[in-house]
């Protein structure tokens, strides 16, 4: 009876999927890991850096914004020849250039020279997925995947980014605090040694990619229709048409019914990312230290216990999901975070303020992995690195624009306006794909429905 109830348990918090998931899935949950551990790190010293070297809020949200834009190019450009060039060998590359951005910003201090380093390399102003990462490895997971243990998987992904970082807020927080307290280190100093640690970082990444095996590369094969009507046709045909091979393109194909979901998510996912750039990590840390002059050691330790309870929540997502659906369970956890999140700026206590940070951890990230199942179970397998990379690009580019506004808010002494707005356009989002897609059918009910329907119809001939 105990066995039971401990497998029913460990069955409902994904734990017997991860377990039973690839090599390649666990490589890519702990390159995952250290990707968001070093981007956790950055985020939470990058306004703090930027303002020691004398830059102005204005010009640090213009520099988010400018990295956001320079994202979406190297992100498009990698993520639709992914396929096509190599999965690993993208993964691989992506890694290389968190080391290069890293290298860069622990050796300049020039304004010029950080931000060709941020937009040509990878440097995450929120502490959210930024690169090619994202699309490509969740297009691998899926391809590893059965649909009945995408959600579980998803989640254990999702859940691993999150605590990588936190671990990696709290560890940066403590170690810029550890060097100017112990070592006697400036505030800009100390900031370059955490960017060598981010460099280094990336070069446990690339080690990670290339233990990859072959099996995430894509099959590069379009599903046809299994037409007996015509195959002996084309079985016995012969000649030059015949034994022409088509043509292997290197851009991706989507179909005419992929493309209408596709615009759909884009405008949804624009909305949501726009209200994310108003308040990424970066600004958020920035507001506490700002209002209620905490030190690193304290950010890094407040936002660590925040990512940890955004973590565990999203085991609590995948079982929902479930019960009640990717779509359901994406708006009815992600609402309460919104209003949460325009709700932080009110108290004018730090206790307050915290209140309402907390409360938005608790569900702002448990849309994550039923959106990611979401997105698998509608898109078509030879489309979901190319379509996700798009999704991924508008999201970005929405997102690029929020940085800029919440700079000139906060010089104008107006940062609680960002929270309002964040929060007012993500519930907006919350609402939208509740409308658009609630009862949106999946690739797998819509391929059974199709096998059903000859069935009932010749069951229908043969009772006549």
């Amino acid at each position: 009876m105990a066995s039971k109830l401990l497998t029913r348990i460990l069955e409902e918090l994904g734990c017997i999927s991860i377990y039973n998931s690839p090599l390649d899935t666990k490589l890519l949950c702990i390159q995952r890991f250290v990707r968001l551990f070093a981007y956790g790190g950055s985020t939470l010293i990058l306004v703090s850096y930027l303002s020691a070297l004398g830059i102005s809020k204005s010009q640090i949200g213009l520099f988010m914004t400018l990295t956001l834009v320079g994202d979406v190019f190297i992100s498009l450009i990698l993520t639709l020849f992914a396929d096509a060039l190599g999965r690993k060998a993208i993964l691989a590359l992506g890694a290389l250039l968190i080391s290069a951005s890293g290298i860069a910003f622990a050796l300049s201090g020039n304004y010029w020279v950080l931000l060709a380093a941020a937009i040509f390399g990878v440097i995450s102003p929120g502490g959210n997925e930024i690169g090619p990462f994202r699309a490509i490895e969740e297009s691998v997971v899926a391809h590893l995947t059965p649909a009945s243990n995408r959600s579980d998987v998803y989640a254990w992904y999702s859940l691993v980014g999150t605590a990588g970082t936190a671990f990696g807020i709290m560890t940066c927080g403590w170690v810029v605090n550890s060097l100017q307290s112990t070592k006697g280190m400036d505030n800009v100093s100390a900031y370059r040694m955490a960017y060598f640690g981010y460099a280094a970082l990336g070069l446990v990444k690339f080690i990670l990619a290339c233990g990859l095996s072959k099996r995430i590369e894509a099959d590069n094969k379009v599903p046809a229709k299994d037409d007996p009507a015509t195959r002996p046709l084309l079985e016995n045909e012969v000649g030059p048409k015949a034994a022409q091979k088509p043509k292997k393109s290197m851009l991706p194909s989507i179909s005419k019914a992929s493309k209408g979901i596709v615009v759909n998510l884009c405008i949804l996912f624009a909305l949501d990312a726009f209200a994310s750039g108003l308040a990424p990590m970066s600004w958020v840390t920035y507001f506490f230290r700002q209002k209620f002059d905490l030190h690193e050691g304290s950010l890094g330790s407040l936002f660590f216990t925040t990512s940890i309870i955004a973590a565990a929540s999203m085991l609590v997502a995948s079982s929902i999901a479930k019960r009640i659906g990717n779509v359901k369970t994406m708006v009815f956890t992600h609402l309460p975070s919104a209003i949460a999140l325009s709700l932080i700026p009110v108290p004018s206590s730090l206790t307050g303020a915290i209140v309402f940070l907390v409360l938005r951890s608790c569900t702002q990230s448990m849309d994550v992995a039923p959106r990611s199942a979401f997105l698998a179970d509608i898109i078509l397998p030879n489309e979901r690195t190319a379509v996700m990379g798009a999704i991924n690009v508008v999201k970005t580019c929405s997102q690029s624009i929020g940085p800029s506004i919440t700079g000139i808010l906060a010089d104008h002494g107006l940062f609680w306006v960002a929270f309002v707005m964040a929060g007012s356009l993500k519930a907006t989002y919350d609402l939208g794909m509740l409308a658009v897609f609630l009862g949106h059918e999946t690739r797998e009910e819509e391929e059974a429905q199709a096998e059903a329907a000859p069935t009932q119809t010749q069951s229908g001939e043969s009772a006549a």
